[in-house]
């Protein structure tokens, strides 16, 4: 089979085919799926920072940004309870609660991000983001970063080299690494190559690429960009949403205003719905010539699950909680660090955190380790040695008192 580094470099590599669960997931779902750790995890419910599992022991979840304001948190429960019992249609009906929430969001960017376009997944907006600036730009060239995840339609997949595999980067594709210095010389290619340039497209934490919080990297890609003509997609589904602690978006701790931002994964506490912000003059043309519908994209629904998850954000100040855990528990991971030979760096910033160690084989121990331990994290990073430490934004102090105690134990067995 194939490797794949955004889903191999921390999946279950068989050897429990006596588990019924685990043979018939494999017989009817076939081998393009993954699961997690060399002893996958059944878990059976979830609540806040911790999952529990079939026989009822309690894991420590640092990994899960999709739970972003916690698991089952009983606010966003009942948003959904109410409304599913009320009503769920698209949006092709009038009804309040998409406009209600589009204004809040709106509220939340800068002011030249003044329109809003939804759908149910991150990969679909991306989609659509490419689809805008193409339109808009008349061009086709993208840039992206060297290990990218951007999704898995057949457009994103080929901005997406760290899916690996038979997926490959397009010929309209130009990689360059996450310090972006490689930007002006892709440009010139593109335009060389009569692409042109459409887009620079970056998740704005270069989460896949391995974790790069640097905020002074940005702007000046971004002015080269524009200045070639193209236009700039913020890729916010992993950085979004306060995830940074720093702002509500990973794109301000950059200093720059993005022409369209893509979102999704955390946007609903789970629920599927994404959504695509743009300035209105970047998506006019595309909007006006080609008329936009998406069953489930926006259903009130999905919206009532992402009100409340603005909700939380705001009355638990969950920013503000995503800076101080965050920073409090780079802290203590660096002061571990600096008892150890194999581990390079701690990087970060609010409640992403990269913890750069020896090599592949390393990091696997060390995830599977920390599983063992009942603490759930993963990997990322082209050569797969970057521990990636991104729990609910509801993390705690005592749950990184928990978390360090663990990590240093593991530590102590290497």
């Amino acid at each position: 089979m194939a490797f794949s580094n955004i889903m191999d470099s921390n999946s279950y590599q068989g050897g429990q085919q006596d588990d019924p669960l685990i043979a018939a997931r494999g017989r009817m779902l076939g081998p393009a799926y993954r699961l997690f750790y060399e002893r996958p995890v059944h878990l059976v419910r979830g609540q806040g920072t911790l999952l529990y599992d079939a026989e009822g022991r309690d894991y420590l979840d640092a990994y899960n940004n999709v739970a972003s304001v916690g698991h089952c948190h009983p606010h966003v429960v009942d948003a959904v309870t109410r409304q599913l019992g009320m009503l769920n249609t698209h949006t092709r009906y009038l009804h309040e609660g998409i406009v209600d929430y589009s204004r809040r969001l709106l509220a939340s960017m800068p002011d030249e991000i003044d329109q809003v376009m939804y759908a149910c997944t991150g990969s679909e907006v991306n989609d659509l983001a490419l689809r805008v600036a193409q339109t808009y730009t008349g061009a086709t060239g993208i840039i992206i970063t060297s290990d990218a995840y951007h999704g898995n339609t057949a457009a994103v997949t080929a901005i997406s080299p760290s899916i690996g595999g038979a997926a490959a980067v397009g010929a309209h594709v130009r990689t360059v690494a996450p310090d972006l210095a490689g930007v002006p010389a892709a440009i010139a290619d593109l335009q060389e190559s009569g692409l042109g340039v459409s887009t620079l497209i970056v998740d704005t934490i270069f989460s896949s690429d391995g974790i790069y919080p640097d905020p002074s990297v940005l702007e000046p890609a971004v002015t080269a960009v524009r200045a070639a003509g193209g236009v700039f997609i913020a890729d916010e589904v992993q950085p979004g949403f306060g995830r940074t602690g720093e702002a509500m978006w990973g794109f301000e701790r950059h200093g720059v205003v993005p022409d369209l931002v893509t979102m999704g994964k955390p946007m609903a506490n789970g629920l599927p719905v994404a959504a695509m912000a743009a300035r209105s003059q970047v998506l006019d043309e595309f909007a006006r010539g080609i008329p936009y519908f998406n069953t489930f994209g926006g259903n009130p629904v999905s919206m009532a699950a992402a009100a409340a998850v603005l909700d939380v954000i705001e009355d638990e100040k969950l920013v503000a909680n995503a800076l101080e855990v965050g920073t409090a528990l780079r802290a203590e991971l660096a002061r571990l660090a600096g008892t150890r030979e194999d581990i390079r760096e701690v990087r970060g910033a609010g409640l992403y955190v990269g913890v750069e160690v020896d090599g592949r084989d390393t990091a696997r121990r060390l995830v599977n380790a920390m599983r063992e331990r009942r603490v759930l994290i993963s990997v990322c990073g082209a050569h797969g040695n970057v521990l990636k430490i991104r729990p609910p934004m509801v993390f705690s102090l005592a749950d990184v008192d928990r978390f360090c105690t663990e990590f240093e134990a593991v530590l102590a067995q290497l």
